[in-house]
């Protein structure tokens, strides 16, 4: 792939991988690993073809309580053998070339610096991707939606606890915030 400046670079849209860092610690995590690997092969070809067309990829990721940790540490952390999301971040691990903004809460646009980011990057529609689709996805495109993005949520690019969980989500995101949720190989950048 053909590197990048990421302070010249500007395109009309952007790839969101949310909570793809994550070394799955908590009780209902297995269930969710059942979805979530499937889903980080699939989301692996959609940031290369990001990546491949200059589009920004920026990694949108809960902070785990860390108030002082970075994105390298939250890496290094979930890729330890004993994480159960480890496969998934050997998959999907950020290159220097992808951004990173670490998120305090459910929405990736609350206290943090993606809107900034995404207005910098002359960015007007967002990919959105990740786990889970009901939370942290439904969330972040809510947000995203609220600021006059574009929204896309494709349904095979993020994953939840049960299928009910993410197709509801999916469905509510396809009718509340027009998003378009086809498969991401239809994904144009």
């Amino acid at each position: 792939m053909k590197r990048r400046t990421n302070a010249a670079h500007r395109s009309e849209t952007a790839l969101l991988l949310i909570d793809v860092i994550n070394d799955l610690d908590f009780p209902e995590a297995a269930q969710l690993l059942k979805s979530a690997l499937p889903m980080a092969r699939v989301l692996k070809k959609l940031k290369e073809r990001a990546m491949t067309a200059s589009a920004p990829v920026i990694y949108v990721n809960d902070n785990f309580g860390q108030w002082q940790s970075d994105w390298k540490a939250q890496v290094r952390h979930c890729e330890r053998p004993e994480s159960r999301g480890r496969e998934i971040v050997k998959l999907l691990r950020p290159s220097e070339d992808d951004f990173f903004v670490l998120k305090p809460k459910h929405s990736g646009f609350y206290s943090t610096t993606l809107d900034v980011l995404l207005r910098h990057l002359g960015c007007q529609r967002v990919v959105m991707t990740g786990i889970a689709t009901n939370i942290c996805v439904l969330f972040t495109a809510n947000d995203a939606y609220m600021r006059d993005y574009q929204v896309l949520v494709p349904r095979d690019c993020s994953a939840a606890n049960t299928k009910r969980d993410h197709e509801n989500a999916i469905d509510q995101m396809a009718k509340v915030l027009k998003a378009g949720t086809d498969a991401g190989e239809t994904i144009q950048f």
